[in-house]
């Protein structure tokens, strides 16, 4: 069986989580290959598997009749998944969906408006995370296409904890973007909050430098300045993926933890990594992490914008050892039990079957 799976960037979460599908459907025989519409940073990942760059109609039309492909997966980007239609390809074109960033309303707001007069035109079924805005706004404005929703993948036996030896103070880390949805400006506004009482502790960011808009950037600059952060602050602009397990690692025992700051995510993928490395998380209840985080089991959560919450539920999460141990844990288990890669590729197969047999 042949896939293509099609994004903008190689870059972030869909990057990662089109990495990961290679490593669950491979053993099946399954060929995955990659489409990117332009270059990017998550290139340097590399994996055995054909991908290609290109924005051109003529090109792109090449790399899918060569394929022979059973089945294509745009991700997001309705305007290809018309011109594959419109082409002639014959074979299976799903629409995938992993987030749509802002916030919940907006998600439901632009799929009605934007995505649906062309999904109920050209597309054969919808693929999407078990993420309540998500699956309201497909649900809601579909009624009449097939719909498919169950968990990504990650392998935990190629990323995983690492012993490395310990950071002498806590670091509490940050993965993402400098863009509103990703929240830094909170991530920092905590990070300050937390080193008025303890001023070992350090701050890690780690970014795609590729992606910041330029007015984030100086934003960005001029906040370190005014919260004094320049000295207690290290930012690592793209890391290779497999360098990340021992950032990770490395937060997790310094007493640390990852903190994500996002209003809205249609998954969190840097959350899932830290997890799997022993790292605890503090996130906002951004919806997408809530098949991760379950509050004080697998990691903590906080609304959104409440500082002091944060703060509080953060020291818990570094100073009562008991229930630190217990989420690091648990958080492992958790992620080997529920994103596990023979079980995105049962659920995968089967979708395809399905449809080929639905489409005969």
């Amino acid at each position: 069986m042949n896939i293509l799976f099609s994004y903008f960037i190689p870059s972030g979460g869909v990057e990662t989580l089109n990495r990961q599908r290679f490593y669950a459907l491979h053993p099946y025989n399954i060929n995955c290959h990659f489409l990117y519409l332009q270059e990017g940073k998550g290139l340097q990942n590399k994996i055995q598997a054909p991908i290609f760059i290109s924005n051109d109609d003529k090109e792109i039309n090449h790399i899918i009749k060569k394929g022979d492909y059973d089945a294509i997966i745009v991700n997001t980007d309705i305007n290809l998944l018309k011109k594959i239609k419109e082409s002639g390809y014959e074979g299976l074109v799903i629409y995938e969906n992993q987030g749509l960033g802002k916030n919940k309303e907006y998600a439901d707001y632009y799929i009605r408006n934007h995505v649906a007069p062309i999904l109920n035109q050209y597309c054969d079924a919808l693929l999407y995370p078990k993420t309540a805005h998500l699956k309201s706004a497909f649900e809601k404005n579909f009624p009449n296409i097939q719909k498919y929703c169950f968990q990504n993948s990650f392998d935990t036996k190629d990323f995983h904890y690492r012993k490395i030896p310990k950071h002498p103070h806590p670091i509490i880390g940050w993965v993402g973007r400098l863009e509103k949805n990703k929240n830094w400006r909170e991530f920092l506004t905590i990070g300050a909050t937390l080193m008025k009482e303890n001023h070992n502790i350090k701050l890690w960011m780690f970014e795609d430098s590729t992606l910041a808009e330029k007015e984030e950037r100086i934003a960005f600059e001029k906040m370190i300045l005014k919260l004094k952060l320049k000295e207690k602050l290290k930012v690592f602009s793209n890391q290779p993926h497999h360098k990340m397990s021992m950032f990770l690692s490395e937060i997790g025992d310094s007493g640390g933890f990852l903190c994500s700051t996002s209003k809205v995510e249609g998954f969190g993928y840097a959350v899932l990594e830290a997890m799997a490395c022993k790292c605890p998380v503090l996130t906002t209840d951004s919806d997408g992490v809530r098949s991760l985080i379950k509050h004080n089991k697998t990691g903590k959560l906080y609304p959104i914008n409440h500082i002091s919450k944060a703060s509080v539920e953060a020291k818990e999460l570094m100073f009562n050892y008991e229930l630190r141990d217990k989420i690091r844990k648990t958080g492992v288990q958790h992620i080997k039990r529920h994103f596990s890669p023979e079980q995105y590729a049962e659920k995968f197969i089967r979708m395809i079957n399905e449809l080929k047999q639905r489409n005969k």
